[in-house]
């Protein structure tokens, strides 16, 4: 009855723990985006399993047996824990991106000199920082 999101479940499991094993040795990925994708796909699969079932019987879990009832619990703690040292490091990833976008932007501002500085009417100065010209290449 639950064969569907059993698979569904342990297959995106095995794909975090590979994603967030992955990631702890690099920082980049060049699969990242089909990691990503596949981890929406499998997703969607437990989501709509889990409405399958809910059409069914919307007490379903209590109509599982036992040893049932023990594989699906036992799947979904690994599941649990495989997402959240995956959130773990992917949030951390991001933080790194962020920070390092916000060096290079400072560093590019040091380097071509865009604050500009005004006088107002009544003789003070005012300055703006203008935003440094940044492109990225995506293929690093």
């Amino acid at each position: 009855m639950t064969e569907h999101l059993l698979d569904a479940m342990v297959s995106l499991t095995s794909l975090m723990e590979e994603e967030s094993e992955k990631l702890a040795r690099t920082p980049y990925l060049a699969e990242l985006p089909e990691i990503a994708n596949a981890k929406l796909r499998l997703t969607g699969r437990i989501e709509a399993e889990v409405a399958r079932l809910k059409r069914g019987n919307q007490n379903w879990m209590a109509a599982l047996d036992e040893e049932a009832r023990i594989v699906l619990t036992d799947a979904t703690r690994h599941l649990l824990d495989a997402s959240e040292v995956n959130k773990k490091i992917l949030s951390r990833q991001i933080e790194l991106s962020s920070e390092m976008m916000a060096a290079i932007a400072t560093e590019a501002k040091r380097l071509t000199g865009t604050r500009n500085i005004t006088y107002g009417a009544c003789g003070g100065m005012g300055g703006m920082d203008a935003p440094a010209p940044i492109s990225i290449n995506a293929r690093l």
